[in-house]
């Protein structure tokens, strides 16, 4: 066989006999990880440290694995700007966390005699969300719809780290406000506590406090 060292290093090759006291010597397995290969190929290894490392590079991988996830956003041509204003922070929403966006304009009656109302809705809600967003798939008819995907400029594995540091910044502003409104109240006890005690300490006024020394 043709045996590598721990370190990657090329042993040569070697009868089965020395490769298995070389093993036992160094405290190592002899793993074959190219039985196909002729001689085949060992390697001297921590195999329990092998599998653990391979599994957890598995894990990693998964953990960073991009995950196209669609969400859809519908609207009508003539949709109210308060509507539009909540459908558009639906769209801003689903950007920033990495996923595509389908917007379907959809058309009733005579609507669809305008479709330059949806085409035109389509462009201003592409523009509001040019910083997060971009237009991976331009404006079409689709029977009595209008479709149009939006793509996002960060991908998946980035926008969730932003996602996790602004949440993580939330949460230290809002730690932060609660310990200044904490020591805030405390201020307030001590300056009230120290109120109370010099006014048990201040000398109650006489009769004879009000006499004249003359």
């Amino acid at each position: 066989m043709r045996l590598v060292g721990p370190n990657g290093e090329q042993v040569g090759i070697v009868r089965i006999e020395d490769a298995l006291r070389l093993a036992q010597e160094a405290d190592l397995d002899l793993v074959e990880v190219a039985a196909t290969a002729r001689p085949p190929v060992c390697k001297l290894m921590d195999f329990g440290k092998y599998k653990y490392e391979t599994a957890q590079k598995a894990r990693e991988s998964r953990r960073n694995q991009t995950n196209t996830v669609i969400k859809e956003m519908k609207l009508r041509p003539k949709i109210d700007p308060h509507d539009y204003e909540t459908k558009k922070g639906h769209v801003v929403r689903f950007l920033r966390a990495g996923d595509k966006v389908k917007i379907t304009i959809m058309f009733r009656g005579r609507e669809q005699s305008r479709p330059e109302l949806g085409f035109r809705l389509l462009q201003r809600l592409a523009e509001d969300v040019s910083e997060l967003g971009f237009v991976e798939s331009s404006p079409r008819q689709d029977g009595r719809n209008m479709i149009m995907v939006l793509g996002p400029h960060k991908k998946k594995s980035e926008a969730r780290v932003d996602v996790e540091a602004e949440k993580a910044k939330k949460l230290a502003e809002h730690e932060a406000e609660q310990e200044a409104e904490r020591l805030e109240r405390a201020e307030q006890l001590q300056q009230h506590e120290a109120e109370k005690a010099a006014g048990a300490t201040k000398k109650p006024k006489g009769p004879a406090d009000n006499l004249d020394p003359e």
